[in-house]
């Protein structure tokens, strides 16, 4: 098995007020039917554990399930880091950030995402592998900035 690794940033200004875009983010179960290819998120403590549906990455399918610790100041960020069980082995996590501002016009939302897989792959396929990756980084970044405005616009 080698591990892989793909980041993304992004930054937009949300035209809605900090409070809202929050607390959609820090709802587990709503950031779940939000994002792409994932089944569900349940929150235990200050942990949230997120499983994926079926992914597919140069072939081999896999459907991870992985833990991360969550950090939050409220209305301002969000941090996450992959945080397993000791007595668990996962194949997949994400470290990274949310973060919320005030702007004129709205709130400025940033992020900043690196997701690590472990794959039964050669390293020798890690530039394929990124490729990938990122593309499916970006269709779930892409769907879920849509979700997100949606459901702010519904409510």
């Amino acid at each position: 098995m080698a591990v892989f690794s793909a980041t993304t940033k992004a930054e937009a200004v949300v035209p809605h007020e900090r409070a809202r875009i929050w607390d959609a983010l820090v709802d587990p179960a709503l950031v779940g039917r939000m994002t792409p290819f994932v089944k569900r998120i349940e929150a235990s403590g200050e942990h949230w554990v997120w499983s994926m549906s079926g992914l597919e990455v140069m072939g081999i399918g896999f459907s991870p399930t992985f833990t991360e610790r969550m950090t939050l100041k409220d209305q301002e960020r969000i941090e996450f880091e992959h945080d397993p069980p000791a007595s668990v082995k996962e194949r997949a996590g994400v470290t990274g950030w949310y973060d919320l501002r005030d702007v004129d016009g709205g709130t400025r939302l940033e992020t900043s995402l690196e997701v690590c897989i472990s794959l039964p792959l050669p390293r020798a396929a890690g530039p394929a592998v990124r490729s990938a990756m990122k593309g499916v980084m970006a269709t779930m970044g892409d769907r879920f900035a849509k979700n997100l405005l949606d459901h702010l616009a519904a409510g």
